[in-house]
């Protein structure tokens, strides 16, 4: 059972809207939920909570409907590396794609990089996940290199993306 279910809710509540807001632990189980939905390389829970509670240069966001006790749609997962944003991770729940959720949290992870005096957003795609690459050459990424047999299970090839800020 999804956690959504476990709160009485269903996808449907989610067309009432979402914000994005900083990650917090309560956040951790919906977070891994939509990572292993997603087919993204396995952070786990431990990792996740690592990053929100020791790493001070981690960027760490969820989308989350507005309902009252609103449940999580997707999150971003970044690092602050010298003058540079590193995203590792972005996903949006499978039931609640194409609704806007990744695009949001990405530009509130590129605001955050200015906040932080970063100059670039870098991040790898795979080189299959054209939905992704299209996302971000909307908000201004340019390919700038490939990573081959980058991805495992499946082996696959990534693109490195780059954003000047």
């Amino acid at each position: 059972m999804s956690t959504h279910e476990q709160k009485g809710e269903t996808y449907n509540e989610a067309l009432m809207g979402f914000g994005v807001e900083p990650m917090r632990e309560r956040d951790l189980y919906e977070v891994v939920d939509i990572e292993e939905a997603s087919g993204l390389n396995r952070w786990g829970y431990d990792a996740y909570r690592r990053e929100l509670y020791t790493n001070p240069n981690s960027v760490m966001l969820v989308a989350r409907t507005v309902a009252t006790d609103g449940f999580v749609i997707g999150f971003f997962a970044g690092w602050v590396i010298e003058d540079e944003l590193h995203v590792n991770n972005v996903a949006s729940s499978p039931a609640h794609r194409r609704m806007g959720i990744g695009e949001a949290l990405m530009s509130a992870g590129i605001d955050e990089a200015r906040l932080r005096c970063c100059q670039f957003v870098l991040l790898e795609v795979r080189a299959s996940n054209e939905a992704a690459q299209a996302l971000y050459r909307k908000l201004g990424f340019k390919s700038v290199g490939r990573r081959r047999d980058y991805y495992r299970l499946p082996t696959k090839d990534a693109l490195i993306m780059k954003l000047a800020l």
